[in-house]
């Protein structure tokens, strides 16, 4: 069976209406990445960027939303996808 994961920049700190949020560098996001891969000995299928809008916003599910709104001001967020074999439970 084939599932994924995401890892996608953390919020630094939280906006509000006279700033921007702030998040870490996509590079921790890669490090993380990479850790769980080494750590969990995980049968990598395929790794990708993923580029979506808004996942940070309140009424957004993050990553694994098939819905994000792009109404007025847009904030495009890239994350990493990976691909990966799962293991089967027969």
């Amino acid at each position: 069976m084939i599932e994924f994961k995401d890892f996608a920049p953390e919020v630094r700190k939280e906006g509000n209406l006279f700033s921007q949020p702030s998040f870490e560098e996509f590079s921790e996001s890669l490090k993380r990445a990479n850790e769980w891969v080494e750590s969990d000995n995980v049968d990598v299928v395929n790794i990708e960027t993923v580029v979506v809008p808004n996942i940070h916003r309140p009424n957004e599910e993050g990553t694994t939303d098939v819905d994000l709104q792009t109404y007025g001001g847009s904030h495009w967020h890239q994350f990493i996808r990976v691909w990966y074999r799962a293991e089967s439970d027969e």
